[in-house]
């Protein structure tokens, strides 16, 4: 029955006669049991379950603890509870770290804290003790001046005289054949500080300048338009000048109205006083029209005159004028080497005898061993010169009749024979050349003799000159005994042997000699003119004018880039090449002029004489330089240098070394529009050591583009502009570079800071060499008898590239204004071989190679445009370039070396094959 209710109930009460309203209140009753249920857990549960957890912590004891610890970790069976155990422990951790970290950082600031305290109380005192020692400074500065003061006198410039032009109170002589610069000669005209102006004639003005020789006349006019010394003011002139020769025969004036017109000059002052009256001589037969001509208190210069005529240290003994309107041709003159030529000596002449000769008594040669001296040795001579030729012992070459009609002489005088290139042809083949002097004892020197001297020099024939009476060109201040023999007659006899005797290097270094006295002072119209300027305002002790220095026209530019420092160029790791520069730039002192010693300075050159050049001859270590031009040690190069305490010297790392206490060089930069390259060469000198400035010489007409940004390496940067590309604007002696170490490199030259510092420590001890970085030298080409240009690995050098080199200022004077204009002009022919004429000129001058530092072959950067030397005909122009210098030079100057200067301190790798070929220090 149970069943069937069921079953009625599940099927809606039907059955039984169903009952559907007690279904009904069945579902309504579990409804609301169910609800009641639910409503209980979901309110009661969570009320117990927070009492209880609230209640944990409130536990004294483990015993009263609701959820304390129990047998088996009974409450952390179930697995959630595990992990909210392990989260609460690994938390708790950290804070507890935190905290303890927390308290540690509490304490570093506090210490921080009193460290910056004690900082700034540090620098409080630095500053104090900073301003104290700027006091000091300041009082010792003082102090210095003070006592220089005390113990230099203050010295003003004296105050200009001006004599009054018809000034007649001048102490006469007794006779002009005893003027001397003491009395006939008014220094108050030339003040030390006069600059020592001359006020040259235009003979045009004057008669007699129509019958001048219209080429020396020419040459004359060209070389005064040229001349630091001349004044057109002719109220503040020292000297004044006329040129009365070459005159032309036909039209030649009577001495009568010659010695007119120079009384008549405008300053002649009665008695031509501070005059000099030049006659130059352009051939052999040049006649003395002077000696019957009434010349006063006037200096004569000219190259004849007889003993009554001429006054030593008064007149000036000068050169034929033989290359009026043009440069001597390097090509045709012979090479100094070999040393031996074809003839031992050489000598063509006739002497014209004069009437008075004629008459004069021939004596035997038994009455001049009696002592009775013979009126002339000329016969001796003949028959002396005519057996040593017979005796075939050496090649020698005498003729004693010209086979053509000879040129005019004057009396007793040997006439030249031939043309001119006949008897330079005859020259080039003579080791010596003989030159037999006037017969006449009373002519102390002819145009002749000049003449001959003058051809002897410029083809390499050692000039032997019979005759001590003789007085040579510029023979007060030129040594002759280095460049010829000067023989007396008497020792006729002698002169073979004197001549076999002398080895190849003396005779070498004779010829050397010769050849740069006639470069110097022979060779052209400006030499002859400015070597008889330099000679009176010698004489006269007035310095010589400051040589020239070229203008830098800078070219304007941006410049505040900041330029970041590559660590390669800049880390010098383990080497520490010099004490830290701190200081800002500064100029090496300027060469003063002591205004005392001009006369006395001019022996101490080995060349001997002022040349036409203001006292600046062809070697690097002659004082008389003109003021205010760099040389070598010029101001500090006695200056001593204190060493290390108890005389042990300093370190390495404490100075520069060399004997000039503080220095600092220039980098000279040669570009054409490559300007990216440019800049990242700059930016490389960023924090280079002792760098005064970087004179960039723009080589290209087209300026640097307006928008481009100079960097800015904490030194000026001057981009000097340039009027034409060429090569040999890198060695211009610019006004802008004031240091006397020049670092000359090119715009793609990759080179580190501390190879740089060496090379500069380096040249510091060698100041008169090129210093630098890649090496190349020459050889000899058997094959074809020619030099040629070797940039192979080697062993052995001979140049240094100036791509990257070390110099003096000195030789940029040198190259620019004193070398051979034809090396300059096959520079820019072929825009090549520029480091090949520096190196040519520095080993001419020094006679020692120039010195590698470090084993670098090329500096080169890397990435960068290809530059010139990479092209074919590079090698093939430098091949040429050599051999033509050679003639220009007339031997080989360049010196081979196999020395090397290295650090200690570099780790340089070398291959195995390389490792033997340097020497090493």
């Amino acid at each position: 029955e149970l069943m069937t209710g069921y079953t009625m109930l599940r099927n809606g009460g039907v059955g039984n006669g169903g009952q559907p309203w007690v279904l009904r209140w069945s579902s309504r009753i579990r409804l609301t049991w169910l609800s009641f249920t639910l409503f209980v857990i979901l309110v009661f549960f969570p009320l117990i379950a927070h009492y209880y957890l609230t209640t944990i912590d409130d536990a004294d004891d483990a015993g009263k603890r609701i959820f304390g610890p129990r047998t088996g970790n009974e409450l952390c069976e179930v697995k959630h509870v595990q992990d909210l155990c392990r989260i609460r422990e690994s938390v708790s951790e950290e804070l507890l770290q935190l905290e303890a970290k927390r308290q540690e950082l509490n304490s570093e600031i506090a210490k921080l804290n009193l460290k910056i305290e004690a900082c700034k109380k540090s620098i409080e005192n630095a500053k104090q003790d900073l301003l104290q020692l700027k006091n000091v400074i300041s009082q010792t500065e003082h102090s210095y001046k003070e006592l220089m003061a005390q113990n230099q006198p203050k010295l003003s410039l004296p105050i200009r005289l001006l004599p009054d032009k018809d000034d007649t109170t001048f102490p006469l002589p007794k006779s002009n054949r005893n003027c001397r610069l003491h009395n006939c000669f008014d220094y108050s005209r030339c003040p030390l500080t006069s600059g020592f102006p001359v006020y040259v004639y235009n003979s045009d003005d004057f008669p007699f300048g129509s019958s001048l020789d219209p080429l020396i006349k020419q040459a004359f006019e060209a070389t005064v338009r040229t001349n630091v010394y001349v004044t057109e003011n002719a109220n503040i002139a020292c000297v004044y000048i006329i040129l009365v020769g070459e005159m032309q025969e036909p039209v030649m004036p009577k001495p009568t109205e010659l010695e007119q017109q120079l009384h008549s000059l405008p300053y002649w002052r009665t008695d031509g006083h501070n005059h000099l009256i030049i006659n130059l001589s352009r051939k052999s037969e040049t006649q003395n029209f002077i000696y019957n001509i009434s010349t006063g208190r006037a200096m004569i210069a000219q190259s004849t005159f007889y003993d009554a005529q001429y006054r030593p240290g008064f007149d000036i003994v000068v050169s034929p004028l033989v290359h009026a309107m043009s440069e001597p041709n390097f090509l045709e003159i012979p090479p100094q080497v070999p040393v031996k030529r074809k003839y031992l000596f050489s000598f063509q002449g006739e002497k014209i005898e004069s009437l008075r000769s004629s008459l004069q008594e021939v004596r035997s040669f038994e009455e001049e061993i009696e002592g009775n001296a013979p009126a002339d040795y000329d016969d001796r001579i003949i028959t002396t010169l005519k057996a040593v030729q017979d005796s075939k012992l050496d090649f020698v070459l005498v003729e004693f009749t010209c086979k053509n009609q000879p040129k005019a002489s004057l009396p007793t005088e040997w006439a030249l024979c031939g043309e001119r290139d006949d008897r330079l042809e005859l020259l080039k083949l003579s080791t010596f050349a003989l030159i037999i002097t006037p017969g006449d004892t009373h002519l102390v020197i002819s145009a002749g003799c000049t003449m001959r001297l003058f051809e002897a020099l410029e083809v390499g024939a050692i000039p032997v000159v019979l005759g001590e009476q003789v007085q040579l060109p510029y023979n007060d201040v030129i040594r002759w005994n280095e460049a010829a023999l000067i023989i007396p007659k008497p020792r006729i006899t002698e002169v073979h042997f004197l001549l076999r005797s002398i080895s190849d290097n003396d005779l070498l270094a004779m010829r050397r000699q010769g050849r740069f006295l006639w470069e110097t002072y022979f060779s052209t119209s400006d030499n002859v003119f400015s070597t008889v300027l330099a000679i009176i305002r010698t004489r006269i002790q007035i310095p010589a004018a400051p040589i020239r220095e070229e203008p830098a026209v800078e070219i304007p530019h941006r410049s505040g880039k900041a330029a970041g420092t590559d660590p390669n160029m800049a880390d010098n790791g383990d080497l520490d090449l010099g004490p830290v520069e701190t200081e800002p730039p500064y100029a090496s002192p300027k060469y003063l002029r002591n205004f005392t010693l001009t006369a006395m300075d001019i022996y101490r050159n080995w060349n001997s004489a002022p040349g036409p050049f203001h006292l600046f001859p062809y070697t690097p270590f002659d004082p008389v330089l003109p003021s205010e031009a760099k040389f070598l040690g010029s101001g500090t190069g006695f200056r001593p240098i204190g060493g290390g305490a108890g005389g042990s010297g300093k370190e390495f790392q404490a100075a520069l070394g060399g004997n000039v206490p503080r220095e600092q060089f220039t980098v000279v930069m040669l570009t054409y529009e490559r300007e990216e390259v440019l800049m990242n060469s700059l930016e490389r000198l960023n924090g280079l050591p002792y760098l005064n400035k970087v004179v960039v010489v723009w080589n290209s007409p087209k300026l640097p583009s307006e928008d481009l940004l100079w960097p800015d390496i904490g030194v000026p940067i001057m981009v000097v502009r340039t009027e034409k590309n060429s090569l040999n604007n890198r060695f211009l002696p610019w006004d802008e570079i004031e240091t006397e170490a020049i670092l000359s490199i090119d715009d793609d030259a990759h080179l580190r800071h501390d190879e740089i510092m060496f090379g500069f420590r380096v040249w510091r001890e060698a100041r008169d060499r090129i210093v630098g970085f890649p090496g190349r030298y020459h050889a000899w080409d058997i094959p074809h008898q020619s030099w040629l240009y070797n940039s192979n690995y080697s062993c052995e050098l001979s140049m240094v590239l100036t791509g990257a080199a070390f110099f003096h200022k000195y030789y940029a004077y040198l190259y620019s204004y004193v070398m051979p204009q034809a090396i300059r002009d096959m520079v820019d022919e072929y825009i090549n071989c520029e480091d090949i004429a520096m190196n040519f000129l520095v080993s001419h001058l020094t006679r020692k190679p120039p010195i590698k530092v470090t084993s670098r072959w090329t500096f080169r950067c890397p990435g960068c445009p290809q530059a010139l030397s990479h092209d074919d005909s590079h090698f093939h122009e430098r091949h040429k370039c050599i051999n033509f210098f050679v003639k220009v030079y007339g031997y080989m100057p360049l010196l081979y070396t196999q020395f090397r200067v290295d650090s200690v301190l570099f780790k340089t790798r070398l291959p195995h094959d390389k490792t033997k070929c340097f020497k090493f220090i």
